[in-house]
């Protein structure tokens, strides 16, 4: 009888091990999630904000659109426009998309599976991105320069072209290797934060 006892005994202690365990995952898996989804907020935040910015700028730029009178302001000024409204509208995109990673249904293994491959797109766009800053320093140049001094560079000589081009080119690259570095820092921390499941799923 002390045996069966003993035996029971075991059974339920084991019992609430493990629902004890079952508890703690649970809870680790939701602070993870949290975590997660603060440290990709952060990305969230700055892109939202120069998302807003870049919208304000477009929007400036499409109410200026008849000052744009011949055919090359006019390809400058849609290039820049649409520049500030496809490429962030791209980033917040893939930013949403590593958001949205099913941290709770997937196992370790598809999420970080699924998160490399979001985080290898997001950090393309950034590439990309920084690549087509420095097309847009040439081409909204001209349109700027109409916009808001009414001069046609093509036209007039202006000596602002000769020192703006090269000192925002040194600027770009700059924040460029900056803003990049900040942002892997950023989502090799995601990663690291999600590598922590791997004690919660076995």
């Amino acid at each position: 009888m002390e045996l069966e006892e003993m035996q029971a005994t075991w059974s339920q202690m084991s019992d609430q091990l493990d629902n004890q365990k079952k508890i703690t995952n649970k809870l680790i898996m939701e602070m993870t999630k949290e975590r997660y989804k603060n440290k990709i907020g952060i990305l969230s935040k700055y892109e939202g904000i120069g998302a807003v910015i870049c919208f304000i700028m477009a929007i400036l730029l499409i109410s200026q659109f008849s000052e744009l009178n011949t055919w090359y302001l006019l390809v400058s000024g849609i290039f820049t426009v649409c520049y500030m409204i496809v490429l962030p509208l791209i980033v917040l995109r893939s930013i949403r998309s590593m958001k949205s990673i099913d941290l709770t249904n997937n196992n370790y293994k598809e999420t970080l599976i699924a998160y490399a491959k979001k985080n290898r797109q997001f950090l393309l766009t950034q590439k990309v991105g920084i690549y087509l800053n420095f097309i847009l320093l040439v081409v909204s140049l001209p349109v700027i320069i109409k916009v808001f001094k009414g001069k046609d560079i093509f036209v007039t000589n202006i000596n602002l072209v000769y020192w703006y081009i090269p000192v925002m080119a040194v600027f770009l690259i700059l924040f460029s290797i900056w803003g990049y570095g900040k942002y892997k820092n950023v989502t090799d921390s995601a990663s690291h934060i999600l590598e922590e499941l791997e004690d919660t799923s076995s």
